[in-house]
């Protein structure tokens, strides 16, 4: 997940509503009045990509996949922060695009109000997929969106640094532990993740509480008071600086390059930015507990659907354009170029092969979780109470067991 948001109670409060609503989204249009049945010649697109290499990328091969079609895309960029709330307003004065995009956990808060159709409607094939990128996609057993490209976290680290120190790339957490009291210098940190109080926070701790067997149902467990008891552990010995629970993944990565945090814990959309700078950093999985156990990654990525808007022709077509977006060739030729992962397996394993220094990310992803893949919709509520209780724990406020446990009891 390359983080865009985080969803406020407004905007959550907004969503159950729309949820309540009868559906009245059948004969919204987003550009048209009631289908007539005519020639399509518009597709309008609405994305959150609107900055760098991100904005072009997707443009570019929007506009390949309407002339594919004989159409134009006419595609509208909102922040991410403001993508969800714009969808509701739209599905409101029933001005939703043809084509929506959506950061996978939105997907079934989305789905549930009624506002896309399922890609079955339009015989899109779904094999080939990893199973976490159908997950989550996929509302009530039908599959709503498919992510061309998905993404996911890693261990970072910075090779001088640790081979000056004598130290290899931790693969447990006691080796994480010992090598960041290690390489913990100066002004240098052994180890740094972000720990703040967003879905982001939330995002970097899930790999550490699933790979030790927690789970969001319910997170006040040992299994989960053992992976924020190491967090809390790497804070109070002075691996970790106290400031992670203000950092985002961008500030995480800002301090490993700038040489303050040897291994940190980040996504391979800094890898641009990492090839400009001095550091010759490795990629490895983030350790486990023991040994014999097997890291588990979040997923992350966006999603491509087809909104409900009541123009059958129009839907017709934007189903072309989203299938068009997830072809194997340009899955693979996107990957490469955004520094993300193909969501098809073999595209995938392709990819490992043409990118080596991204493999590590390949092999997470084809058994990366969604984060919606047990609770649905509900996941935004986990979502809060996680980052709470790691907000709690690490700024001293409770211990790791109280914070877990206030949090869980919390609305």
């Amino acid at each position: 997940m390359k983080p865009r948001h985080r969803r406020t109670p407004q905007v959550l409060s907004a969503v159950a509503m729309l949820a309540a609503v009868p559906l009245v989204l059948a004969g919204c249009s987003g550009g048209s009045s009631a289908s007539s049945g005519g020639k399509v010649d518009s597709i309008t697109v609405l994305d959150y990509y609107n900055q760098g290499n991100d904005k072009k990328v997707i443009g570019e091969y929007l506009d390949k996949c309407g002339a594919e079609n004989d159409v134009t895309i006419k595609r509208s960029l909102v922040p991410g922060s403001s993508l969800i709330q714009k969808v509701l307003q739209q599905a409101s004065s029933k001005t939703l695009p043809d084509v929506l995009m959506l950061d996978n956990p939105d997907l079934q808060q989305i789905a549930e109000t009624g506002a896309l159709s399922p890609l079955s409607d339009y015989d899109i094939s779904t094999d080939g997929y990893a199973k976490g990128v159908l997950q989550a996609g996929t509302y009530e057993d039908e599959v709503y969106g498919l992510a061309p490209t998905v993404n996911t976290i890693a261990l970072f680290y910075n090779k001088k640094v640790l081979s000056e120190a004598g130290v290899t790339p931790p693969k447990t957490w006691d080796e994480l532990q010992s090598a960041a009291a290690k390489l913990t210098k100066g002004d240098q940190y052994g180890f740094a993740v972000d720990a703040n109080a967003t879905y982001e926070g939330t995002w970097q701790f899930l790999p550490f509480m699933w790979s030790n067997g927690g789970d969001e149902k319910d997170i006040a467990t040992p299994e989960t008071e053992e992976a924020l008891s190491l967090w809390k552990g790497l804070v109070d010995d002075g691996s970790m600086s106290k400031s992670v629970v203000n950092w985002t993944q961008a500030d995480v990565n800002d301090q490993f390059m700038a040489g303050k945090a040897a291994m940190m814990i980040n996504g391979p959309w800094q890898i641009p930015g990492l090839k400009d700078s001095k550091v010759d950093y490795g990629i490895a999985q983030i350790p486990v507990q023991s040994a014999s156990d097997k890291a588990v990654a979040p997923l992350g990525g966006e999603v491509w659907t087809v909104p409900n808007t009541g123009d059958k022709a129009k839907q017709a077509v934007a189903a072309k354009i989203v299938d068009c977006m997830n072809s194997d060739a340009n899955q693979l030729a996107m990957a490469k170029l955004r520094y993300t992962i193909p969501s098809k397996t073999d595209v995938a394993q392709q990819f490992g092969k043409d990118v080596p220094e991204e493999q590590v990310f390949v092999d997470l992803v084809a058994d990366a979780r969604a984060r919606t893949g047990e609770l649905g919709a509900d996941w935004p509520k986990a979502a809060t109470k996680i980052y709470t209780a790691v907000q709690s724990a690490l700024t001293g406020q409770d211990s790791p067991a109280d914070a877990l446990k206030n949090a869980q009891s919390s609305n």
